[in-house]
């Protein structure tokens, strides 16, 4: 597989970041924004070196795309309303949240693996 461990580890820091950003209900701003495209930069490149590596990677990268499509729908609320449109639309599922964002990092841990 391509080397993507810096896109890797960027991905799992701003997911987490992220999360507690949210989470600890801070104010939307501008370097959120930045993170959120560029973390979403480094999804695409992962995803890119997971179907370079062939059929063997499949089942994960079907993994990898589904659990981080998880997380970007709680981070595209917040992206796109702000704290307030995030609560609207998601500010009783925190724990669902949660759980995505753990889950993100444990097939992130499986690429990761991946030689």
């Amino acid at each position: 597989m391509l080397d993507v461990k810096g896109s890797i580890d960027n991905l799992s820091t701003t997911v987490t970041r992220h999360f507690a950003h949210i989470k600890n209900q801070h104010e939307f701003i501008r370097a959120w924004a930045v993170q959120f495209e560029l973390a979403y930069t480094d999804f695409r490149v992962i995803e890119m070196a997971l179907q370079l590596s062939g059929d063997a990677q499949h089942p994960l990268l079907v993994e990898f795309a589904a659990a981080y499509d998880a997380v970007y729908k709680y981070e595209y609320a917040f992206a796109g309303g702000g704290l307030e449109g995030f609560n609207q639309q998601f500010g009783n599922q925190i724990d669902d949240y949660e759980k995505a964002k753990d889950h993100l990092l444990e097939v992130i841990e499986k690429v990761k693996a991946v030689d």
